[in-house]
């Protein structure tokens, strides 16, 4: 087991009296009433943290928080760290473990590559709090996690609403994680018990808008009548209306997800294409390096016996009346 220990560097010497003849070598009293003053120098707890690269708005806006958090914190050392691919994020982490970081904290690139790398984090006794994408084990001290099922399940029950219980739909998934399955599971679900609503077909988009528009390009050539996307991502949103604009569809609209400026602005004005989005802020990366250093600072040690603690934050389907409540146009997604 590891623990986490701060050093104490005590200052103030002693006052050394003169000595004369049978004196020499006796130590004095300190002179004076109070005793030399004691400096203190605490030591920088260490913290990484490792996110997928920029490939799209969200994880450009999970980057520029965890640089925030940088600036919020100067009295941690927080390096951060990106990757394009599983592979690399393994090397990341394993390269920070080496360097003796006090704590991780990991939004996976995928969940299952991910989730060896992690046991081992947490076999090392280093505090581990995973953000936004699970592993497929609990092996994290802290998951800090938006409501998937609740992203599906409110996106799901606002579609049926809108299509009044009625009308074909095509569905972008994300990258294979447990954010993707929860947030299908969830709408699939809602779905289920509506028979009026059918779907056409399921591709991922990777959460990625090129990828998303090579997707759609496919779908809208296979399936000539679609009356919604429920693009799962803001990001694919995109993507996905660029190629209805490609292929000349229109009456065609589309729900996505996290909030982007551009799109809740989108919202706000009252797009026919757009007519909602939901909420999931990339700022739950900044939440997740603020609970690394709270437990740091507490003095967390790892225990034999640790369990996964959830952090789950709400989430909140944006229309015209609340989406002024939502829109953050300095904001960098």
């Amino acid at each position: 087991m590891r623990g986490f220990a701060i050093t104490l560097a005590l200052g103030g010497a002693l006052l050394l009296a003169g000595c004369s003849g049978g004196d020499a070598g006796k130590t004095a009293e300190p002179s004076g009433t109070n005793p030399a003053p004691k400096t203190t120098t605490e030591k920088k707890f260490t913290i990484g943290v490792s996110l997928p690269a920029a490939t799209h708005g969200w994880t450009a806006g999970a980057i520029w928080w965890a640089e925030e958090a940088k600036k919020q914190h100067p009295d941690m050392n927080i390096k951060v760290v990106t990757a394009e691919n599983p592979e690399k994020q393994v090397a990341d982490i394993e390269t920070l473990m080496a360097e003796k970081v006090n704590a991780l904290v990991i939004l996976a690139t995928e969940s299952a590559p991910l989730t060896p790398v992690a046991e081992k984090v947490h076999e090392a006794g280093i505090l581990l709090v995973n953000v936004d994408r699970g592993f497929t084990k609990p092996v994290a001290d802290v998951f800090l996690q938006g409501d998937n099922v609740g992203f599906g399940r409110k996106s799901a029950e606002f579609m049926v609403q809108q299509l009044k219980g009625k009308g074909s739909i095509i569905i972008l998934e994300g990258i294979s994680s447990t954010v993707n399955t929860d947030r299908v599971n969830g709408a699939k679900e809602v779905w289920a018990k509506n028979p009026g609503i059918k779907i056409l077909d399921s591709q991922p988009g990777n959460w990625n808008r090129n990828e998303a528009l090579k997707a759609m390009e496919t779908l809208l050539a296979k399936h000539k009548q679609v009356d919604a996307i429920w693009a799962s991502d803001d990001d694919m949103l995109l993507g996905a209306e660029q190629a209805l604009k490609e292929a000349n569809r229109t009456g065609v609209w589309m729900l996505g997800g996290g909030g982007m400026k551009d799109i809740v602005k989108r919202v706000m004005d009252k797009d026919p294409a757009i007519p909602a989005t939901v909420t999931y802020s990339p700022k739950m990366v900044n939440d997740a390096v603020n609970k690394a250093v709270e437990m740091l600072k507490a003095g967390w040690e790892a225990k034999a016996d640790r369990k996964q603690e959830a952090v789950i934050s709400e989430i909140t389907v944006i229309t015209p009346e609340n989406a002024k409540d939502f829109y953050f146009p300095d904001s960098v997604y």
